[in-house]
């Protein structure tokens, strides 16, 4: 069996060839009249042997060939799909150039179509062109490129060998536009706000740290555009979006890669529970976008997202599904529980943060259908509205965060206002970081000027498109709906 530098040469002889008859092997355009698809589903019809006078021209990836002296059979990849094409020595002078092509190369064809004895539609070629001589081979046919690390490295080649991968990545793109339409229906305007910030915040995270040097300072890649977003707010927009590349210098796994894909939204006017509506209403747009309904499994579970989602507060939560009644439990026996189950919490915890703990640590992972959980401690957030109950505003906020098959799929509040509660919860937060909190905002002074200026009751929100691309296409790992995850060198 011939090496892969071998099987390089080889083509790399058949390239120059190619050059020596005058043949370019790159030329500059080609003009395809039809998609593969469209030429399978309009003439599905044809019986066996029928011929037509309908001339195409296709172009696309050859992926089979098979030559039989004076005629010649291969599959051509397009996006949409494959179609066959057949080739006769008598009716073409250029036959011979056929010895030339490979396998991965890619070809223009021309010519009528009908459809085989064996009931195979196929392009009978008057014309061809060579549109790129390829030099590497493809994976070999019947193994094909199976490792998955090979093929998150490797992703060209996985989209070529792989047809249900492509299609992941085009639900993904109809996941979005469903989303943006959606979202346009509903009066919203979508905007764009940095990437690169020299403040990071609006969320507790890790950000990537890099140096602009014209103006030689620090600057940050964004963890969150909620600031900028909100100062957007304060200067009289009153429903936007934006879907955004955020960065975050954390763990990597299943559901977690350090450059991630948001949409957040903002509504004046609003509160937490109009987000409740909106991330419903937009879980259904993506599902139906892709599945025609509201229900589709995901790893196998039937999941179904019609409203109303089963809605908790976390208290509830933990003591429905952990058996844990926080309302009565000691501090001193949740910290039991935490040690118990070895969670890592903040020195000297308050019972927020047990509460926190311990729910993401016996909860999370049993929210399989949609649920809103509700009615998080104070101490998760610096941007939040207090509970408008009056015994619970002192320790919980409005907050929710969805879940579906055990995974947080969005986070929204009733966005906090009130500049001086602001600003006594971001000096909070920067004494943390300088406490060595790597996860803590710095004070934003620009950010909290702004908000004096007046900022309206709004509800907002931020919705995960990885995670919800892998629950509605049925994907195990976050790799699998991002073209280029992030992998060790």
């Amino acid at each position: 069996m011939p090496t892969e530098e071998e099987l390089i040469g080889e083509r790399r002889r058949k390239r120059d060839e190619l050059l020596k008859l005058g043949v370019n092997p790159y030329p500059y355009k080609y003009s395809p009249t039809h998609k593969s698809v469209e030429i399978m589903d309009k003439y599905k019809s044809l019986a066996p042997e029928q011929k037509t006078d309908d001339v195409v021209k296709v172009a696309g990836r050859i992926i089979a060939l098979r030559r039989m002296g004076k005629a010649t059979f291969m599959h051509i990849l397009d996006q949409s799909g494959r179609v066959q094409a057949y080739f006769k020595f008598d009716d073409l002078k250029t036959y011979d150039h056929l010895k030339l092509a490979d396998m991965g190369d890619f070809i223009g064809v021309e010519g009528a179509v009908f459809k085989t004895k064996t009931g195979e539609i196929t392009i009978w070629a008057k014309n061809f062109e060579i549109l790129c001589k390829s030099l590497r081979p493809l994976p070999e046919k019947w193994h094909g490129l199976k490792d998955i690390e090979q093929r998150y490295r490797k992703r060209h080649l996985d989209l070529i060998m792989n047809p249900e991968v492509k299609e992941t990545f085009i639900k993904r793109t109809k996941i979005i536009d469903a989303l943006r339409n959606a979202l346009n229906g509903k009066g919203f305007l979508e905007v764009d706000t940095p990437i690169l910030q020299p403040i990071y915040g609006g969320a507790a995270a890790k950000p990537f740290k890099t140096h602009l040097n014209s103006l030689k300072m620090d600057v940050f890649m964004r963890i969150s555009n909620e600031l900028y977003l909100k100062r957007l707010l304060v200067g009289g927009f009153e429903k936007i979006y934006e879907f955004a590349k955020d960065f975050r210098n954390e763990d990597i796994d299943r559901s977690h890669n350090p450059e991630f894909t948001q949409v957040e939204a903002y509504q004046a006017y609003g509160d937490f529970n109009d987000m409740k509506e909106l991330v419903m209403d937009l879980y259904i747009a993506a599902a139906k976008a892709v599945h025609g309904s509201t229900k589709f499994e995901y790893q196998g579970q039937i999941i179904d997202v019609k409203k109303p989602w089963q809605e908790y507060t976390m208290v509830e939560a933990l003591r429905k599904f952990a058996g844990i009644d926080a309302d009565k439990v000691t501090m001193e026996d949740m910290n039991k529980l935490c040690k118990e189950h070895a969670l890592e919490v903040v020195r000297n915890p308050t019972k927020g943060q047990l509460i926190q703990a311990l729910f993401e640590e016996l909860v999370e992972d049993k929210l399989i259908q949609p649920t809103l959980i509700t009615h998080h401690p104070i101490e998760s957030t610096p941007l939040c509205k207090p509970c408008r109950e009056q015994h619970l505003n002192e320790h919980f906020i409005e907050r929710f965060e969805p879940f579906i098959a055990g995974m947080e799929i969005a986070n929204a509040y009733s966005e906090l206002n009130d500049p001086v509660l602001q600003r006594k919860l971001l000096e909070e937060q920067a004494s943390q970081l300088r406490a060595g909190s790597e996860e803590a905002h710095p004070m934003d002074e620009d950010f909290v000027e702004a908000i004096e200026t007046g900022m309206p009751p709004t509800g907002g929100i931020g919705i995960g498109i990885d995670r919800m691309v892998m629950i509605v296409t049925n994907n195990p790992s976050i790799r699998d709906v991002l073209f280029f995850p992030f992998m060790k060198i």
